[in-house]
C-alpha cells in the first residue's frame, strides 16, 4: 500500500468514526435524502450537515443529485464496495504494518529480563518464557552434541537454575535428549504447547 492509498484509508477510518457521519452513511444506503431531512432525522443543524456530508463527498462516498433549490444526497454504493475491496484485503490490511519491526517485543522482552548475559529471572508468562527460550538455545550450536554437565554449564553462565531451564528447553523441543547426551533441534522442530 503506497502513502497515497494510506492517506485514503487514513481518512476514510476518520470520516466513519464520526458518530453523525457513520449514522449519516446508514441512512444514504437505504435511500436518498436531502440536508433538511438529515438534520431533522439526526437532530443536527443544518450547516452541520452539510459540513459532515462535504467532507463524506470528498472521499467520493456520497453523491449529490440536484433537483431545483433542493439537493438530494445518496450513497456511492460502487465506490463503497471498492474502498471495501481495496481495504478489507487481507494483504492490503498486512500491509499497514510494513515499517513495523517485527521483533520489537521480543526485544522487549530481552531487554526486560537479561542483565548483559544473566537472566533476571524465568518469566511467568509463556509467551515471555518462550522468548527467553529462544535466546538461551541460541546459545548452543546446531549439529553438537552436548553431555548434560556441558548443557548445565552453558545454562548456568546465564541462570542458576539450569535444572528448569534445561526442562523447559526439552519440553519445547529447542534441545533433545538421549541417553545423557543433548543437542540442539532445528525451530522448525520447537513446539510452541
Amino acid at each position: 500500500m503506497g502513502p497515497d492509498e494510506f492517506q485514503t484509508l487514513l481518512r476514510f477510518f476518520k470520516a466513519l468514526a464520526n458518530e453523525s457521519r457513520l449514522k449519516m452513511v446508514g441512512l444514504l444506503a437505504g435511500r436518498e435524502y436531502s440536508v433538511e431531512e438529515l438534520a431533522a432525522l439526526l437532530q443536527l443543524k443544518e450547516p452541520t450537515v452539510s459540513h459532515h456530508l462535504s467532507i463524506l463527498k470528498e472521499l467520493n462516498l456520497v453523491q449529490l443529485r440536484p433537483e431545483g433549490n433542493t439537493h438530494w444526497y445518496q450513497l456511492d454504493r460502487e465506490a463503497l464496495h471498492n474502498v471495501n475491496r481495496s481495504v478489507f484485503d487481507t494483504e492490503q490490511i498486512a500491509g499497514l504494518v510494513k515499517d513495523v519491526e517485527a521483533d520489537a517485543w521480543e526485544r522487549q522482552v530481552l531487554s526486560n529480563f537479561l542483565s548483559g548475559e544473566r537472566l533476571k529471572e524465568i518469566p511467568a508468562s509463556r509467551k515471555k518464557r518462550w522468548v527467553i527460550l529462544k535466546w538461551l538455545v541460541s546459545q548452543f550450536d546446531l549439529g553438537v552434541t552436548y553431555p548434560e554437565a556441558n548443557v548445565n554449564e552453558i545454562i548456568k553462565r546465564h541462570h542458576p537454575d539450569c535444572a528448569t531451564l534445561r526442562r523447559e528447553l526439552i519440553g519445547y523441543q529447542m534441545l533433545q535428549r538421549e541417553h545423557g547426551l543433548y543437542w540442539r533441534q532445528p525451530e522448525a522442530e520447537w513446539k510452541f504447547a
